[in-house]
Protein backbone atom coordinates (compact mmCIF):
# COMPACT_ATOMS: atom_id res chain seq x y z
CA UNK A 1 0.00 0.00 0.00
CA UNK A 2 1.08 3.56 -0.66
CA UNK A 3 2.34 5.34 2.49
CA UNK A 4 -0.56 7.81 2.51
CA UNK A 5 -3.05 4.92 2.42
CA UNK A 6 -1.32 3.26 5.38
CA UNK A 7 -1.35 6.59 7.19
CA UNK A 8 -5.09 7.03 6.66
CA UNK A 9 -5.85 3.52 7.90
CA UNK A 10 -3.74 4.17 10.99
CA UNK A 11 -5.50 7.48 11.58
CA UNK A 12 -9.00 6.05 11.26
CA UNK A 13 -8.19 2.88 13.25
CA UNK A 14 -5.67 3.87 15.95
CA UNK A 15 -5.38 0.33 17.32
CA UNK A 16 -4.63 -1.13 13.89
CA UNK A 17 -1.24 -2.69 13.22
CA UNK A 18 -0.09 -3.34 9.69
CA UNK A 19 1.11 -6.85 10.49
CA UNK A 20 -2.48 -7.88 11.29
CA UNK A 21 -3.67 -7.07 7.77
CA UNK A 22 -6.86 -5.17 6.89
CA UNK A 23 -10.20 -6.04 5.39
CA UNK A 24 -10.57 -5.25 1.65
CA UNK A 25 -13.38 -2.73 2.21
CA UNK A 26 -11.26 -0.70 4.67
CA UNK A 27 -8.37 -0.67 2.20
CA UNK A 28 -10.66 0.27 -0.69
CA UNK A 29 -12.24 3.04 1.35
CA UNK A 30 -8.85 4.46 2.32
CA UNK A 31 -7.67 4.32 -1.30
CA UNK A 32 -10.82 6.10 -2.43
CA UNK A 33 -10.38 8.85 0.17
CA UNK A 34 -6.75 9.40 -0.76
CA UNK A 35 -7.65 9.77 -4.42
CA UNK A 36 -10.52 12.13 -3.60
CA UNK A 37 -8.12 14.33 -1.66
CA UNK A 38 -5.98 14.66 -4.77
CA UNK A 39 -8.96 16.19 -6.60
CA UNK A 40 -11.34 15.24 -9.39
CA UNK A 41 -8.70 15.27 -12.12
CA UNK A 42 -6.39 12.91 -10.25
CA UNK A 43 -9.29 10.63 -9.37
CA UNK A 44 -10.37 10.43 -13.00
CA UNK A 45 -6.82 9.87 -14.22
CA UNK A 46 -6.16 7.14 -11.67
CA UNK A 47 -9.25 5.20 -12.68
CA UNK A 48 -9.11 5.69 -16.42
CA UNK A 49 -5.40 5.48 -17.15
CA UNK A 50 -4.31 2.83 -14.67
CA UNK A 51 -7.05 0.35 -15.57
CA UNK A 52 -6.78 -2.57 -14.98
CA UNK A 53 -6.49 -2.17 -11.24
CA UNK A 54 -3.32 -1.29 -9.38
CA UNK A 55 -2.47 -0.40 -5.79
CA UNK A 56 -3.61 3.20 -6.29
CA UNK A 57 -7.02 2.39 -7.78
CA UNK A 58 -8.00 -0.94 -6.28
CA UNK A 59 -11.65 0.00 -5.93
CA UNK A 60 -11.99 0.29 -9.72
CA UNK A 61 -15.30 2.14 -9.86
CA UNK A 62 -16.96 4.71 -7.64
CA UNK A 63 -19.60 3.35 -5.27
CA UNK A 64 -23.06 4.13 -6.65
CA UNK A 65 -24.33 6.32 -3.75
CA UNK A 66 -21.21 8.48 -3.99
CA UNK A 67 -21.32 8.95 -7.76
CA UNK A 68 -25.02 9.88 -7.67
CA UNK A 69 -24.60 12.31 -4.73
CA UNK A 70 -27.24 10.37 -2.82
CA UNK A 71 -28.57 11.46 0.57
CA UNK A 72 -27.18 8.82 2.98
CA UNK A 73 -30.16 9.18 5.33
CA UNK A 74 -32.46 7.37 2.88
CA UNK A 75 -31.94 3.74 1.85
CA UNK A 76 -35.43 2.60 0.76
CA UNK A 77 -36.30 1.25 4.20
CA UNK A 78 -39.99 0.28 4.41
CA UNK A 79 -40.46 0.32 0.61
CA UNK A 80 -41.06 -2.76 -1.58
CA UNK A 81 -39.59 -2.86 -5.09
CA UNK A 82 -40.27 -5.44 -7.80
CA UNK A 83 -37.46 -6.38 -10.17
CA UNK A 84 -38.65 -7.87 -13.47
CA UNK A 85 -35.75 -9.61 -15.22
CA UNK A 86 -34.56 -12.87 -16.77
CA UNK A 87 -33.81 -14.90 -13.59
CA UNK A 88 -32.26 -14.42 -10.14
CA UNK A 89 -30.00 -15.82 -7.43
CA UNK A 90 -30.49 -15.20 -3.66
CA UNK A 91 -27.27 -13.23 -3.33
CA UNK A 92 -25.80 -12.44 0.13
CA UNK A 93 -26.20 -8.73 -0.64
CA UNK A 94 -29.98 -9.34 -0.62
CA UNK A 95 -30.44 -11.99 2.07
CA UNK A 96 -27.79 -11.28 4.72
CA UNK A 97 -27.89 -10.48 7.56
CA UNK A 98 -31.68 -10.30 7.07
CA UNK A 99 -33.57 -11.67 4.08
CA UNK A 100 -35.18 -8.83 2.10
CA UNK A 101 -36.64 -10.97 -0.70
CA UNK A 102 -40.38 -10.98 -0.05
CA UNK A 103 -41.30 -13.22 -2.98
CA UNK A 104 -39.97 -15.01 -6.04
CA UNK A 105 -42.34 -15.16 -9.00
CA UNK A 106 -42.17 -17.32 -12.12
CA UNK A 107 -44.09 -15.44 -14.82
CA UNK A 108 -43.05 -17.86 -17.55
CA UNK A 109 -45.86 -20.26 -16.66
CA UNK A 110 -49.60 -19.58 -16.86
CA UNK A 111 -50.77 -18.75 -14.28
CA UNK A 112 -47.70 -17.21 -12.68
CA UNK A 113 -46.53 -19.08 -9.59
CA UNK A 114 -44.94 -17.52 -6.53
CA UNK A 115 -43.07 -18.47 -3.36
CA UNK A 116 -43.20 -16.05 -0.42
CA UNK A 117 -40.50 -15.66 2.22
CA UNK A 118 -40.09 -14.25 5.72
CA UNK A 119 -37.15 -12.07 6.89
CA UNK A 120 -35.65 -14.95 8.90
CA UNK A 121 -35.86 -17.44 6.00
CA UNK A 122 -33.16 -18.44 3.57
CA UNK A 123 -35.02 -18.01 0.24
CA UNK A 124 -34.94 -20.92 -2.18
CA UNK A 125 -36.81 -21.59 -5.42
CA UNK A 126 -36.55 -24.07 -8.32
CA UNK A 127 -33.12 -23.74 -9.93
CA UNK A 128 -31.88 -21.12 -7.47
CA UNK A 129 -28.43 -22.75 -7.27
CA UNK A 130 -28.06 -23.80 -10.91
CA UNK A 131 -25.60 -20.95 -11.69
CA UNK A 132 -27.40 -20.66 -15.04
CA UNK A 133 -26.23 -17.74 -17.21
CA UNK A 134 -29.76 -16.30 -17.19
CA UNK A 135 -29.42 -15.65 -13.43
CA UNK A 136 -26.49 -13.30 -13.96
CA UNK A 137 -28.52 -10.39 -15.33
CA UNK A 138 -31.29 -10.38 -12.74
CA UNK A 139 -28.84 -10.80 -9.89
CA UNK A 140 -26.80 -7.89 -11.20
CA UNK A 141 -29.75 -5.52 -11.63
CA UNK A 142 -31.35 -6.35 -8.28
CA UNK A 143 -28.09 -5.92 -6.36
CA UNK A 144 -27.09 -2.76 -8.26
CA UNK A 145 -30.40 -1.27 -7.13
CA UNK A 146 -30.92 -2.75 -3.67
CA UNK A 147 -27.87 -4.76 -2.63
CA UNK A 148 -26.35 -3.84 0.73
CA UNK A 149 -22.79 -4.54 -0.42
CA UNK A 150 -22.47 -7.40 2.05
CA UNK A 151 -19.49 -8.95 0.25
CA UNK A 152 -17.71 -5.57 0.12
CA UNK A 153 -18.49 -4.61 3.73
CA UNK A 154 -21.02 -2.07 2.42
CA UNK A 155 -18.79 -0.29 -0.09
CA UNK A 156 -20.63 -1.42 -3.23
CA UNK A 157 -24.20 -1.05 -2.04
CA UNK A 158 -27.14 0.18 -4.08
CA UNK A 159 -29.16 3.28 -3.20
CA UNK A 160 -32.08 1.21 -1.84
CA UNK A 161 -29.95 -1.04 0.35
CA UNK A 162 -32.73 -1.57 2.90
CA UNK A 163 -35.69 -1.97 0.53
CA UNK A 164 -37.69 -5.19 0.31
CA UNK A 165 -37.78 -7.01 -3.04
CA UNK A 166 -40.05 -9.08 -5.24
CA UNK A 167 -38.07 -10.94 -7.93
CA UNK A 168 -40.05 -11.76 -11.08
CA UNK A 169 -38.51 -14.24 -13.53
CA UNK A 170 -39.44 -13.84 -17.22
CA UNK A 171 -36.89 -15.69 -19.37
CA UNK A 172 -38.27 -18.80 -21.06
CA UNK A 173 -36.29 -22.01 -21.71
CA UNK A 174 -35.56 -20.81 -25.25
CA UNK A 175 -34.07 -17.56 -23.95
CA UNK A 176 -36.94 -15.43 -25.26
CA UNK A 177 -38.78 -12.83 -23.16
CA UNK A 178 -42.11 -12.19 -24.85
CA UNK A 179 -44.73 -9.51 -24.37
CA UNK A 180 -47.15 -12.10 -23.02
CA UNK A 181 -44.74 -12.99 -20.20
CA UNK A 182 -44.04 -9.34 -19.36
CA UNK A 183 -47.78 -8.63 -19.26
CA UNK A 184 -48.34 -11.67 -17.03
CA UNK A 185 -45.61 -10.43 -14.67
CA UNK A 186 -47.17 -6.98 -14.45
CA UNK A 187 -50.68 -8.33 -13.92
CA UNK A 188 -49.47 -10.57 -11.10
CA UNK A 189 -47.81 -7.58 -9.46
CA UNK A 190 -51.01 -5.56 -9.80
CA UNK A 191 -53.07 -8.26 -8.07
CA UNK A 192 -50.59 -8.54 -5.17
CA UNK A 193 -49.49 -4.89 -4.97
CA UNK A 194 -51.54 -4.04 -1.90
CA UNK A 195 -50.55 -7.11 0.12
CA UNK A 196 -46.86 -6.58 -0.68
CA UNK A 197 -47.02 -2.79 -0.15
CA UNK A 198 -45.48 -2.55 -3.63
CA UNK A 199 -44.46 0.98 -4.68
CA UNK A 200 -41.90 0.55 -7.48
CA UNK A 201 -41.50 -1.83 -10.44
CA UNK A 202 -38.19 -1.93 -12.32
CA UNK A 203 -38.22 -3.50 -15.80
CA UNK A 204 -34.83 -4.47 -17.23
CA UNK A 205 -36.36 -6.46 -20.07
CA UNK A 206 -37.43 -5.74 -23.62
CA UNK A 207 -40.31 -7.48 -25.31
CA UNK A 208 -41.39 -7.93 -28.91
CA UNK A 209 -41.78 -5.04 -31.38
CA UNK A 210 -45.44 -4.13 -31.89
CA UNK A 211 -47.12 -2.26 -34.74
CA UNK A 212 -49.04 -0.13 -34.14
CA UNK A 213 -47.84 0.82 -30.66
CA UNK A 214 -51.22 1.90 -29.37
CA UNK A 215 -53.29 -0.59 -27.44
CA UNK A 216 -50.58 -3.18 -26.77
CA UNK A 217 -51.25 -5.17 -23.57
CA UNK A 218 -47.90 -4.45 -21.91
CA UNK A 219 -48.46 -0.71 -22.01
CA UNK A 220 -51.98 -1.22 -20.67
CA UNK A 221 -50.64 -3.31 -17.76
CA UNK A 222 -48.12 -0.57 -16.95
CA UNK A 223 -50.92 2.01 -16.91
CA UNK A 224 -52.95 -0.14 -14.50
CA UNK A 225 -50.04 -0.37 -12.06
CA UNK A 226 -49.48 3.38 -12.12
CA UNK A 227 -53.20 3.95 -11.59
CA UNK A 228 -52.83 1.77 -8.48
CA UNK A 229 -50.05 4.03 -7.15
CA UNK A 230 -47.04 1.99 -8.28
CA UNK A 231 -44.24 3.75 -10.18
CA UNK A 232 -42.95 1.81 -13.21
CA UNK A 233 -39.45 2.28 -14.63
CA UNK A 234 -38.28 0.72 -17.91
CA UNK A 235 -34.91 0.44 -19.65
CA UNK A 236 -34.73 2.10 -23.05
CA UNK A 237 -32.46 -0.51 -24.71
CA UNK A 238 -28.85 -0.50 -25.81
CA UNK A 239 -28.66 -0.25 -29.60
CA UNK A 240 -28.42 3.53 -29.96
CA UNK A 241 -31.31 3.47 -32.43
CA UNK A 242 -34.60 5.26 -32.77
CA UNK A 243 -36.45 2.11 -31.78
CA UNK A 244 -38.32 1.24 -28.61
CA UNK A 245 -40.16 -1.93 -27.66
CA UNK A 246 -42.57 -2.60 -24.78
CA UNK A 247 -42.39 -1.82 -21.92
CA UNK A 248 -40.22 1.20 -22.84
CA UNK A 249 -43.05 2.38 -25.11
CA UNK A 250 -45.55 2.75 -22.25
CA UNK A 251 -46.61 6.42 -22.05
CA UNK A 252 -46.99 6.34 -18.28
CA UNK A 253 -43.71 4.51 -17.55
CA UNK A 254 -40.48 6.33 -16.85
CA UNK A 255 -38.19 5.19 -19.66
CA UNK A 256 -34.50 5.53 -18.80
CA UNK A 257 -31.71 6.02 -21.30
CA UNK A 258 -27.97 5.62 -20.81
CA UNK A 259 -25.34 8.01 -19.45
CA UNK A 260 -21.55 7.75 -19.33
CA UNK A 261 -20.39 9.92 -16.42
CA UNK A 262 -16.76 8.84 -17.01
CA UNK A 263 -16.69 7.38 -13.49
CA UNK A 264 -15.96 10.77 -11.90
CA UNK A 265 -17.66 13.83 -10.41
CA UNK A 266 -17.09 16.32 -13.24
CA UNK A 267 -20.46 17.04 -14.85
CA UNK A 268 -18.72 18.71 -17.77
CA UNK A 269 -17.40 15.34 -18.91
CA UNK A 270 -20.79 13.61 -18.98
CA UNK A 271 -21.99 12.30 -22.32
CA UNK A 272 -24.82 10.11 -23.49
CA UNK A 273 -24.35 6.37 -23.72
CA UNK A 274 -25.71 4.59 -26.80
CA UNK A 275 -29.25 3.96 -25.54
CA UNK A 276 -32.36 3.68 -27.67
CA UNK A 277 -34.87 6.49 -28.01
CA UNK A 278 -38.18 7.16 -29.74
CA UNK A 279 -41.80 7.87 -28.91
CA UNK A 280 -44.54 6.39 -26.77
CA UNK A 281 -47.79 5.21 -28.32
CA UNK A 282 -49.11 8.73 -27.74
CA UNK A 283 -46.19 10.28 -29.59
CA UNK A 284 -44.44 11.65 -26.48
CA UNK A 285 -40.62 11.55 -26.71
CA UNK A 286 -38.73 8.95 -24.69
CA UNK A 287 -36.57 8.54 -22.63
CA UNK A 288 -37.65 10.93 -19.91
CA UNK A 289 -34.29 10.68 -18.10
CA UNK A 290 -30.83 9.18 -18.41
CA UNK A 291 -28.79 7.49 -15.67
CA UNK A 292 -25.36 5.82 -15.44
CA UNK A 293 -25.28 2.78 -17.71
CA UNK A 294 -21.56 2.06 -17.57
CA UNK A 295 -19.07 1.69 -14.70
CA UNK A 296 -21.87 0.38 -12.47
CA UNK A 297 -20.67 -1.92 -9.67
CA UNK A 298 -22.57 -5.20 -9.30
CA UNK A 299 -21.80 -8.70 -7.93
CA UNK A 300 -20.23 -11.60 -9.75
CA UNK A 301 -22.74 -14.47 -9.89
CA UNK A 302 -21.63 -17.03 -7.23
CA UNK A 303 -21.01 -20.59 -8.34
CA UNK A 304 -20.08 -19.69 -11.91
CA UNK A 305 -16.83 -20.23 -13.74
CA UNK A 306 -16.23 -16.46 -13.65
CA UNK A 307 -16.56 -16.48 -9.84
CA UNK A 308 -14.06 -19.32 -9.53
CA UNK A 309 -11.65 -17.66 -11.96
CA UNK A 310 -11.94 -14.33 -10.11
CA UNK A 311 -10.70 -15.93 -6.89
CA UNK A 312 -7.71 -17.43 -8.69
CA UNK A 313 -6.89 -14.19 -10.52
CA UNK A 314 -6.90 -12.05 -7.39
CA UNK A 315 -4.85 -14.64 -5.58
CA UNK A 316 -2.23 -14.44 -8.33
CA UNK A 317 -2.48 -10.66 -8.29
CA UNK A 318 -1.68 -10.64 -4.58
CA UNK A 319 1.55 -12.38 -5.56
CA UNK A 320 2.34 -9.54 -7.98
CA UNK A 321 1.67 -11.64 -11.09
CA UNK A 322 1.31 -8.98 -13.82
CA UNK A 323 0.31 -11.54 -16.44
CA UNK A 324 -3.27 -11.64 -15.16
CA UNK A 325 -4.02 -7.90 -15.52
CA UNK A 326 -5.42 -8.15 -19.04
CA UNK A 327 -7.79 -10.93 -17.97
CA UNK A 328 -8.98 -8.87 -14.98
CA UNK A 329 -9.75 -6.01 -17.35
CA UNK A 330 -11.50 -8.33 -19.80
CA UNK A 331 -13.79 -9.66 -17.07
CA UNK A 332 -14.26 -6.11 -15.68
CA UNK A 333 -13.44 -7.40 -12.20
CA UNK A 334 -13.24 -4.91 -9.34
CA UNK A 335 -12.77 -7.41 -6.49
CA UNK A 336 -13.16 -11.22 -6.40
CA UNK A 337 -16.87 -10.61 -5.70
CA UNK A 338 -17.73 -7.57 -7.86
CA UNK A 339 -17.33 -6.36 -11.40
CA UNK A 340 -18.49 -3.32 -13.32
CA UNK A 341 -21.33 -3.65 -15.81
CA UNK A 342 -23.01 -1.63 -18.54
CA UNK A 343 -26.39 -1.27 -20.23
CA UNK A 344 -29.60 0.70 -19.77
CA UNK A 345 -30.86 -2.38 -17.95
CA UNK A 346 -28.72 -1.06 -15.07
CA UNK A 347 -29.69 2.59 -15.53
CA UNK A 348 -33.37 1.76 -14.94
CA UNK A 349 -32.77 -0.03 -11.59
CA UNK A 350 -30.68 2.92 -10.38
CA UNK A 351 -33.65 5.23 -10.97
CA UNK A 352 -36.00 2.67 -9.37
CA UNK A 353 -33.79 2.55 -6.28
CA UNK A 354 -33.81 6.34 -6.11
CA UNK A 355 -37.62 6.30 -6.20
CA UNK A 356 -37.60 3.88 -3.25
CA UNK A 357 -35.45 6.38 -1.31
CA UNK A 358 -37.81 9.22 -2.27
CA UNK A 359 -40.75 7.19 -0.97
CA UNK A 360 -38.97 6.53 2.31
CA UNK A 361 -38.46 10.29 2.61
CA UNK A 362 -42.09 11.02 1.70
CA UNK A 363 -44.46 8.02 1.49
CA UNK A 364 -47.30 10.23 0.20
CA UNK A 365 -45.65 10.75 -3.19
CA UNK A 366 -47.72 9.54 -6.16
CA UNK A 367 -46.22 8.21 -9.41
CA UNK A 368 -47.11 11.49 -11.13
CA UNK A 369 -45.43 13.62 -8.48
CA UNK A 370 -42.40 11.33 -8.52
CA UNK A 371 -42.11 11.79 -12.28
CA UNK A 372 -42.38 15.58 -11.94
CA UNK A 373 -39.79 15.68 -9.14
CA UNK A 374 -37.27 13.55 -11.03
CA UNK A 375 -37.64 15.70 -14.14
CA UNK A 376 -37.36 18.93 -12.13
CA UNK A 377 -34.20 17.68 -10.40
CA UNK A 378 -32.47 16.37 -13.55
CA UNK A 379 -29.30 17.96 -14.90
CA UNK A 380 -29.21 18.39 -18.72
CA UNK A 381 -26.28 16.73 -20.48
CA UNK A 382 -24.36 19.47 -22.31
CA UNK A 383 -24.59 19.30 -26.09
CA UNK A 384 -26.82 16.20 -26.16
CA UNK A 385 -30.09 16.24 -28.15
CA UNK A 386 -33.17 16.46 -25.97
CA UNK A 387 -34.88 13.60 -27.78
CA UNK A 388 -32.16 11.25 -26.52
CA UNK A 389 -31.81 12.52 -22.93
CA UNK A 390 -35.25 13.85 -21.99
CA UNK A 391 -34.85 16.14 -18.98
CA UNK A 392 -31.26 14.99 -18.49
CA UNK A 393 -29.18 13.03 -15.99
CA UNK A 394 -30.86 11.92 -12.78
CA UNK A 395 -29.74 13.81 -9.65
CA UNK A 396 -30.37 11.67 -6.58
CA UNK A 397 -29.70 14.17 -3.80
CA UNK A 398 -31.70 16.91 -5.48
CA UNK A 399 -34.64 14.57 -6.16
CA UNK A 400 -34.85 13.50 -2.52
CA UNK A 401 -34.60 17.12 -1.40
CA UNK A 402 -37.57 18.02 -3.62
CA UNK A 403 -39.48 14.96 -2.39
CA UNK A 404 -39.00 16.11 1.20
CA UNK A 405 -40.28 19.59 0.34
CA UNK A 406 -43.57 18.02 -0.73
CA UNK A 407 -44.18 17.40 3.00
CA UNK A 408 -44.15 21.12 3.70
CA UNK A 409 -46.71 22.93 1.58
CA UNK A 410 -45.57 26.44 2.47
CA UNK A 411 -42.19 25.71 0.81
CA UNK A 412 -43.77 24.97 -2.57
CA UNK A 413 -42.32 27.30 -5.18
CA UNK A 414 -39.72 28.76 -2.81
CA UNK A 415 -35.99 28.71 -3.43
CA UNK A 416 -33.96 25.71 -2.34
CA UNK A 417 -31.20 25.84 0.26
CA UNK A 418 -29.02 27.84 0.30
CA UNK A 419 -31.30 30.82 -0.43
CA UNK A 420 -29.13 33.86 -1.23
CA UNK A 421 -30.54 37.37 -0.77
CA UNK A 422 -28.84 40.77 -0.33
CA UNK A 423 -29.17 40.64 3.49
CA UNK A 424 -27.67 37.15 3.80
CA UNK A 425 -27.96 33.40 3.19
CA UNK A 426 -30.68 31.07 4.54
CA UNK A 427 -29.96 27.37 4.98
CA UNK A 428 -32.80 24.82 5.16
CA UNK A 429 -32.74 21.12 6.07
CA UNK A 430 -35.51 18.53 6.36
CA UNK A 431 -34.92 15.88 8.99
CA UNK A 432 -37.48 14.43 11.39
CA UNK A 433 -35.02 12.25 13.31
CA UNK A 434 -32.45 14.68 14.70
CA UNK A 435 -32.46 16.80 17.85
CA UNK A 436 -29.83 19.37 16.87
CA UNK A 437 -28.45 20.72 13.58
CA UNK A 438 -25.57 23.14 13.01
CA UNK A 439 -23.99 24.64 9.89
CA UNK A 440 -20.21 24.69 9.64
CA UNK A 441 -18.30 26.29 6.79
CA UNK A 442 -15.08 27.57 5.35
CA UNK A 443 -16.12 31.23 5.91
CA UNK A 444 -14.79 30.97 9.49
CA UNK A 445 -12.31 28.11 8.92
CA UNK A 446 -14.92 25.55 10.04
CA UNK A 447 -14.80 26.93 13.57
CA UNK A 448 -16.75 24.92 16.14
CA UNK A 449 -19.57 24.87 17.18
CA UNK A 450 -20.87 26.43 13.94
CA UNK A 451 -24.19 28.15 13.26
CA UNK A 452 -27.17 26.68 15.15
CA UNK A 453 -30.28 25.88 13.10
CA UNK A 454 -33.78 26.44 14.48
CA UNK A 455 -36.66 23.96 14.26
CA UNK A 456 -39.39 26.05 12.61
CA UNK A 457 -41.87 23.18 12.27
CA UNK A 458 -41.66 19.42 12.77
CA UNK A 459 -38.76 18.15 10.67
CA UNK A 460 -37.89 21.55 9.17
CA UNK A 461 -34.66 23.26 10.31
CA UNK A 462 -33.57 26.75 9.28
CA UNK A 463 -30.63 29.12 9.90
CA UNK A 464 -29.44 32.41 8.46
CA UNK A 465 -25.99 33.98 8.17
CA UNK A 466 -25.39 37.61 7.24
CA UNK A 467 -22.78 39.38 5.17
CA UNK A 468 -20.65 36.59 3.77
CA UNK A 469 -17.84 37.94 1.57
CA UNK A 470 -18.00 37.39 -2.18
CA UNK A 471 -16.42 34.18 -3.41
CA UNK A 472 -16.68 30.43 -3.06
CA UNK A 473 -17.53 28.95 0.34
CA UNK A 474 -17.78 25.30 1.42
CA UNK A 475 -20.20 24.13 4.09
CA UNK A 476 -21.88 21.13 5.68
CA UNK A 477 -24.54 20.27 8.26
CA UNK A 478 -23.59 18.61 11.56
CA UNK A 479 -26.40 16.41 12.88
CA UNK A 480 -26.61 15.76 16.65
CA UNK A 481 -22.94 16.65 16.96
CA UNK A 482 -21.83 13.36 15.37
CA UNK A 483 -22.87 13.03 11.70
CA UNK A 484 -21.84 15.26 8.80
CA UNK A 485 -24.23 15.77 5.86
CA UNK A 486 -23.78 17.83 2.69
CA UNK A 487 -26.79 20.02 1.85
CA UNK A 488 -29.33 17.74 0.06
CA UNK A 489 -30.97 20.80 -1.58
CA UNK A 490 -27.73 21.97 -3.17
CA UNK A 491 -26.46 20.03 -6.22
CA UNK A 492 -23.13 21.91 -6.25
CA UNK A 493 -20.63 19.72 -4.39
CA UNK A 494 -16.92 18.88 -4.22
CA UNK A 495 -15.04 16.04 -2.48
CA UNK A 496 -14.33 16.82 1.18
CA UNK A 497 -11.12 14.80 1.44
CA UNK A 498 -12.72 12.14 3.63
CA UNK A 499 -14.58 10.10 1.03
CA UNK A 500 -17.68 12.29 1.13
CA UNK A 501 -18.78 15.68 -0.21
CA UNK A 502 -18.92 19.34 0.79
CA UNK A 503 -21.63 21.66 -0.52
CA UNK A 504 -20.54 24.77 -2.44
CA UNK A 505 -21.99 28.23 -1.88
CA UNK A 506 -20.97 30.98 -4.30
CA UNK A 507 -21.65 34.62 -3.39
Amino acid sequence: MAPEVQARLASEHPKWRRKTGACPACVQSALLQVLLERGDAALHASIQTTWPLDSEAAFGVLPTPLRLHADPRYTGRGVTMAMVDSAFYPHPDLVEPTNRIRAWVDAIVEPARAIFFEPDERPRWPGWDSAHPSQWHGTMTSCAAAGNGRLSHGLYRGLASEADLVLVQTRGPDGHIGNDVIERALRWLLVHAKDLALRVVSLSVGGDPVVPLSGNPVDAAVASLIEAGVSVVAAAGNDGQRRLVPPATAPSALTIGGLDDKNNFDHREMELWHGNYGESDGGAPKPELVAPSIWVAAPVLPGTEVAREAIKLFSRRAGNDKAIEARLAELKLVTPDYQHVDGTSFAAPLVSSLIACMLQANPKLTPRIIRDVLIAAARPVPGAPKERQGAGAVEAGQAIALALREKHGFLAGRALSPHITPPGVTFILHDHDVREVRVAGSWDAWRSPGLAMTLVEPGLWQARIDSLPPGRHLYKFLLDGTRWLDDPDNPSKVPDGFGRLNSVLTI
